[in-house]
């Protein structure tokens, strides 16, 4: 549960200050281990949206398409 909680401190990193791709995405793997299956993981990160605003799968898919080294940052 440690981890999940993680991804999504991530998340929130990414919208209000930047986060180093590299940190996204090895607890987005780790996130991944914890919630295989896309259904559960779209529940999940429905719900922290719906509470925070925020969006894990944006937050994602620009981290998989930086280059390690740059900073995740959501506007």
């Amino acid at each position: 549960m440690v981890d999940v909680v993680q991804f999504f401190e991530a998340v929130e990193a990414a919208y209000e200050k930047g986060i180093k791709r590299e940190v996204v995405m090895s607890r987005y793997k780790r996130f991944k281990e914890i919630v295989p299956t896309q259904a559960e993981e779209k529940t999940i990160c429905r719900e922290f949206e719906e509470a925070s605003r925020y969006v894990p799968f944006r937050v994602v898919k620009l981290a998989k398409e930086l280059a390690d080294g740059q900073i995740v940052r959501m506007r």
